[in-house]
């Protein structure tokens, strides 16, 4: 292929046009430009959505992430736009958000004298980035933007940003086309499965008397709800969520026991300290879902199943630690188990879920005074949507109300700020989800304080 002449901000919009990118959120700036005024001649391929402040322009990239599967695609320019940036960073890299952020830098030649609007995002964003990078030539952009999507999208996902000098957004050179990353040096995506680990889980759950699961947002991530369902119905094992896990397995699956945690449900919360086995799949065990590290689960034998090695024994020992991409290891598992229906086991989590719905459930969801409830006014959005719609929460007392009693038949349905707990998440995200999934419904559900901000 013949090298053509393409300028930095050129060559850019072609990389993101080749990764399938159709939609950008951004605010414009001196430093980013070029980039903005390339992108004139590229409006019928790529649609910018316009935002009011940059925070908000990355929790709409998040919103779209999470809701279409894609990688976010964000613009900022230098600064204060790029500063504005970080707290959606943080909020993407502890739940694991696939983002490209593409920041406007001052000229090169400008870097470290304090220029106008010159901020050093790099050092400022490297411990909530998955990864970053300055460009202050050109030449540099079309492999740096391969890694930079390969790098959000692979393994556990996360937020990447790219800083470009002004000059580089400029600067003319020989395009010679894009050509996609898929692997980079001493990163491995995928940690290689270990087969006696494999085997060991499966001899713990075949002599388990009263296993349960608890599972994240690993199996929505690694797109493994079908080989979580399998896993789920030949085990006949009772499976408790985490909020970011929510809508991986249909609300109203028999063996969906309801949420974990600080403010979930009664059954899973107790039960955790008397199963004998427990199966954690794509979660982290954080803090909001385990309480006490010394007094949880204590009498349990732990199977944790992990795309991201760091995550094994991090909080909680594991007995076995199962390493990789849970697409791949549950099917194994799956193949290995015994069938087996664990009916006495079971009712006695429907006992809890009975007993929680008659003494708080009931009167929450359908108050005996005029005054409306929270839970209500879920209640009949569940009504209308038929458990279809996408739930997009911000960050306070209805963020628990809503995962605990919103219903879902489909996964990549709750969006939710999780690890960071950011207020100001739910408008912006909830707008973005709906560019990310523009055939389905969104429902933002917003306390007045996040709603403020």
């Amino acid at each position: 292929m013949e090298a053509k002449q393409l300028t930095g901000s050129q060559a850019v919009l072609e990389a993101f046009i080749a990764e399938g990118v159709d939609t950008i959120f951004g605010y414009p700036g001196g430093a980013i430009m070029p980039i903005y005024d390339a992108l004139y001649d590229y409006h019928e391929k790529l649609k910018h959505i316009l935002v009011r402040h940059e925070q908000g322009g990355i929790h709409a990239g998040q919103g779209y992430a999470r809701t279409s599967g894609k990688v976010g695609v964000v613009f900022a320019t230098s600064g204060p736009g790029a500063t504005n940036l970080v707290t959606g960073l943080a909020d993407a890299m502890i739940d694991s958000t696939p983002l490209v952020c593409i920041t406007g830098q001052v000229f090169a030649h400008l870097l470290g004298t304090d220029a106008f609007q010159e901020t050093d995002i790099i050092n400022i964003t490297m411990p909530v980035t998955k990864w970053n990078y300055q460009i202050t030539d050109a030449t540099e952009i079309p492999h740096v933007i391969a890694k930079a999507f390969y790098l959000a999208k692979s393994g556990r996902p996360g937020p990447v940003l790219i800083d470009i000098s002004k000059n580089a957004q400029l600067q003319k050179f020989d395009y010679e086309g894009y050509t996609p990353c898929n692997h980079v040096r001493s990163y491995r995506p995928k940690p290689i499965i270990r087969k006696e680990y494999i085997d060991a889980a499966v001899a713990l759950i075949n002599g388990a008397k009263k296993p349960m699961i608890a599972f994240g947002q690993g199996v929505i991530l690694g797109k493994a709800e079908k080989e979580f369902k399998k896993f789920v119905e030949k085990s006949g094992i009772p499976a408790a969520w985490t909020i970011l896990g929510l809508s991986a397995l249909p609300t109203d699956h028999p063996l969906n026991v309801g949420m974990l945690g600080m403010h979930g449900n009664y059954g899973p919360n107790v039960l955790t300290n008397e199963c004998d086995v427990l199966i954690a799949i794509g979660m982290r065990f954080d803090d909001r879902v385990t309480g006490r590290l010394d007094k949880y689960a204590k009498q349990a034998k732990i199977i944790h199943l992990d795309i991201d090695p760091s995550e094994i024994d991090k909080n909680v020992k594991a007995d076995v630690g199962v390493w990789g991409d849970c697409k791949e290891t549950l099917p194994l598992l799956t193949l290995g188990i015994e069938q087996k229906e664990r009916t006495e086991w079971v009712n006695v989590f429907k006992e809890y879920a009975q007993k929680e719905y008659d003494q708080c459930i009931k009167d929450e969801i359908y108050p005996k005074t005029e005054e409306m409830t929270m839970g209500e006014v879920i209640r009949v959005i569940n009504e209308i949507s038929k458990g279809e719609a996408i739930m997009v929460t911000d960050v306070g007392q209805h963020q628990m109300v809503t995962c605990r009693y919103a219903q879902f038949n489909q996964s990549r349905s709750n969006v939710t700020s999780g690890g960071l707990g950011t207020m100001g998440f739910g408008l912006p995200a909830a707008i973005g989800a709906k560019f990310g999934a523009l055939d389905r419904t969104v429902v933002a559900v917003i306390g007045d304080g996040g709603f403020q901000m």
